[in-house]
């Protein structure tokens, strides 16, 4: 076997990559639970490329801090395949957490592979060496195998447990760990011997061509964690610094903000009492709040077809909208008035004002609505089939 160390700096900055990329990964899919499913499949896509690149980037940052005797060299396929497999990986887990309904048991299983995805990474980077071959213990590969599920299954607990500024930077530290530490668990149970036919072999990537690559990435990762960066500030810092910057400069500027409810208090509404009433005035329930772009907005209830809860959330949809409330189905039924919307499925409430056709299946039912393309038709539940069909005056 040969006698290998590492590069303190490298090492450091090995650190420095699975952190930038944990975070740019983990930021980027912040709220997307209110974007369309467009938006959505395109936000996760870009974070598995940075969770998975920045795995990939990370491990080969410390490889090039791994000091051998002898000369060693990577082949361009294999290491093309790891930083693929990374990214494969990461987006199999994301798209676990962030389509359909997420349950812990979900979150779970998505932290579950990603734990899979980085020693799995690891192993096949490392298979490309080229003039010397790495050999493993079964007691490294298995430690590195049970410390990457452990850590990446609480990373995902704590990110996704409310995707709050601080899950997201538990979430990060706990990432960028485990995949800092599954890496040089992993070498405390690698060896090295050369080859026998070193000598015949050619370099097919040498490390400067390597370290040119990773520097490359490196760069655009920390780039966009800049970025990431930036946004997430203004995400945490947005409500309350737009106020105290206005206020003590000029008083013209601190009437500013009250501009944008002033279209939004007339909105359409059956009551003309209420459409000129000043916003505070507003019944609760007549305006639906939803978030969007770090801000509160609202929508007059009469526009919105219906609402769909998610989580301890809610969409609504109106036309081809969908937007993210921060009512659960249970406040939103309780606050919407009754004489407008009604419950036809435990996880639907229902505009009756915009349902345009029904059909009866059976013993439930489906309301159509010809107007709202995002949601064009709601199930109707066994239980709940009667009211709707004599609230719908059938």
């Amino acid at each position: 076997m040969l006698d290998y160390s590492h590069n303190p700096a490298f090492v450091l900055a090995s650190l420095a990559i699975a952190l930038i990329a944990a975070f740019s990964g983990l930021s980027l899919t912040q709220g997307l639970s209110k974007m369309s499913e467009t938006v959505r499949k395109i936000a996760v896509s870009a974070s598995a490329v940075i969770l998975g690149w920045g795995i990939w980037s990370m491990h080969f940052v410390a490889m090039l801090g791994l000091d051998l005797p002898i000369a060693f060299f990577f082949d361009p396929l294999v290491t093309l395949i790891s930083a693929l497999t990374a990214i494969l990986f990461m987006g199999l887990a994301l798209l676990i957490v962030h389509f359909g309904q997420r349950t812990r048991a979900k979150i779970v299983t998505a932290g579950a592979v990603v734990g899979i995805g980085i020693p799995v990474m690891h192993y096949i980077g490392m298979s490309g060496m080229e003039l010397c071959a790495p050999v493993y213990s079964a007691a490294g590969v298995v430690a590195a195998l049970v410390l990457s599920i452990g850590l990446s299954v609480l990373s995902f607990l704590i990110a996704y447990d409310g995707r709050s500024a601080r899950n997201i930077v538990l979430g990060t530290l706990g990432f960028g760990l485990a995949v800092f530490a599954v890496h040089f668990i992993a070498m405390a149970g690698t060896g090295f011997v050369p080859m026998p036919e070193a000598s015949a072999i050619l370099p097919p990537m040498s490390p400067g061509v390597l370290a040119f690559g990773v520097t490359i990435s490196a760069f655009v990762l920390s780039g966009i964690f800049l970025l990431n960066g930036a946004s997430f500030a203004t995400r945490l810092g947005g409500v309350s610094a737009a106020p105290a910057k206005m206020a003590p400069e000029d008083p013209s500027r601190a009437a500013v903000p009250p501009a944008p409810p002033t279209p939004a208090a007339p909105a359409p509404a059956p009551d003309t009492a209420t459409e000129i009433a000043p916003p505070g005035a507003v019944p609760a329930g007549l305006r639906i709040p939803y978030e969007a772009e770090a801000r509160t907005h609202f929508i007059a209830a009469n526009e919105v077809s219906a609402v769909r809860a998610e989580g301890h959330y809610t969409v609504l949809y109106s036309g081809a909208s969908k937007l993210f409330c921060p009512w659960s189905i249970t406040e939103a039924e309780a606050r919407i008035p009754k004489d407008r919307f009604i419950r036809t499925h435990r996880s639907y409430l229902v505009n009756l004002d915009h349902v345009t056709s029904f059909e009866r299946k059976k013993d439930n039912g489906v309301c159509f609505f010809e107007g709202t393309a995002a949601l064009p038709k709601v199930p109707v539940s066994r239980s709940r089939l009667a009211e709707v069909r004599d609230r719908l005056g059938m």
